[in-house]
């Protein structure tokens, strides 16, 4: 599960910066907090604020960490010294433009986490820096649970100094040889079967990101469907049974495929009868359709007890079905693999004590200099120095403005005529 994501000069985010899913002490819902090892670690993590605010960067950030270890086997050099094909130009990071010093510094990205106490519950931390002409820095180091906190590194990156001691002298040769200024050492230890490094590497692949706020990212997502659905009737009807939750009029599906295209119908019942029509699946309301889009996410992120992130939640959705997938989550009868939920909303319905406890609500704010800051409604202080109630109306003094995080409005008239002439 991930304890701490830290980040640092990536877009709208110049300074340090962290999402912390570790529980305060606070008391508001106890079930949901899950313990691992010497942690309490929460499933959910929401956040909220202003558009533009920085809240998809917060995403993007991960998103751009998961796509550096997956990929960056492929960035840099030539396919071999035969070949002329060239590797994918790597992946330049984005740093905060509008300082002279930001805008040519590193950016860095780090995680914390912690697997199952069936592996041990062991703490990892992993983490590298990286500017516009490849990686600086690369560390990965861990914590056995009766170490309480004491890290042993397992390798160290820096430059062109090399430092393994977790690393079999076999495999420390063949990293040393191998590796390019723009790959990363988890990703090459994995590609050579270097069980430590593989580790981290696969905890990364068993994640998922959905970003629902894009034009061109949602068309991407409309086309992704439930492994084996066009082949398997169980899966079919186990969708069916997920969309009973919100929409009982759907009773099956007809799947028609060939080597180009699969075609997908709904079965719905007559009303005055025991008849069925069908209807194509593009046709069902926009709602429906990204239920069914989300339907793989939860699915493989329930099973597999991974992280999966999505930015806007709640677009086209009722707050009714955000509810529901927010609490398959919540659900330790449900979320019996320790699943764990980072979405962006604006739809503060979602917003209250009955829900979300305070430290699994976070928000983003934007200054005058265009620099984001990320900070928990736990660890909110009023203008008396005081903190945020568990009896309070979250989402009234969210919209009142009392905990920032929201848009500045100033009325414009855009049909005044120009007065130049």
């Amino acid at each position: 599960m991930l304890l701490q994501f830290n980040f640092k000069n990536f877009k709208s985010f110049r300074d340090d910066t962290t999402l912390d899913l570790t529980a305060t002490k606070i008391t508001d819902y106890n079930y949901h907090v899950i313990s691992i090892g010497n942690e309490r670690i929460l499933p959910v993590a929401c956040i909220y604020g202003a558009n533009a605010s920085g809240k998809s960067n917060v995403i993007e950030a991960f998103n751009y960490m998961y796509t550096y270890v997956i990929h960056s086997l492929n960035f840099g050099g030539t396919e071999s010294s035969t070949s002329k094909k060239k590797k994918k130009e790597f992946l330049k990071p984005t740093p905060f433009l509008f300082d002279n010093s930001s805008k040519n510094a590193e950016s860095s990205f780090e995680v914390y986490f912690i697997d199952s106490e069936a592996n041990g519950a062991k703490t990892y931390n992993y983490g590298f820096t990286v500017d516009h002409t490849g990686i600086n820095e690369e560390w990965l180091n861990y914590a056995t649970k009766s170490s309480r906190g004491s890290f042993k590194r397992i390798i160290y990156r820096k430059g062109n100094h090399f430092d393994f001691p977790g690393i079999p002298k076999k495999s420390q040769e063949n990293l040393r040889i191998a590796i390019e200024k723009e790959t990363l050492l988890v990703s090459l230890g994995a590609k050579l079967k270097v069980q430590k490094l593989k580790h981290i590497y696969d905890w990364f692949y068993n994640n998922d990101i959905a970003n629902f706020g894009r034009p061109k990212d949602n068309l991407f997502l409309s086309y992704i469907m439930p492994d084996d659905f066009d082949t398997n009737k169980c899966i079919q009807d186990e969708v069916v049974k997920f969309f009973s939750s919100f929409d009982t009029s759907i009773i099956g599906f007809n799947v028609e495929s060939d080597s180009d295209e699969i075609s997908i119908e709904t079965v719905h019942k007559f009303a005055d009868s025991d008849e069925t029509g069908t209807l194509p699946i593009e046709s069902e309301s926009a709602g429906t359709l990204k239920m069914f889009n989300l339907y793989p996410f939860l699915q493989n992120t329930l099973k597999n007890g991974g992280i999966l992130f999505i930015d806007e939640l709640n677009a086209r959705l009722h707050p009714l079905l955000v509810r529901t997938f927010i609490l398959y989550f919540l659900n330790p009868s449900i979320n019996v693999n320790h699943a764990q939920l980072v979405f962006s909303s604006h739809d503060t319905w979602q917003l209250n004590s009955n829900l979300l406890r305070r430290d699994e609500i976070w928000f983003t704010e934007k200054n005058r200099f265009g620099v984001s800051s990320l900070y928990s409604l736990s660890d909110f202080t009023d203008e008396d120095g005081s903190k945020i109630r568990k009896d309070e109306n979250y989402e009234k003094n969210y919209l009142l403005g009392k905990y920032g995080a929201i848009p500045s409005m100033k009325p414009v008239n855009i049909l005044e005529e120009s007065q130049d002439g």
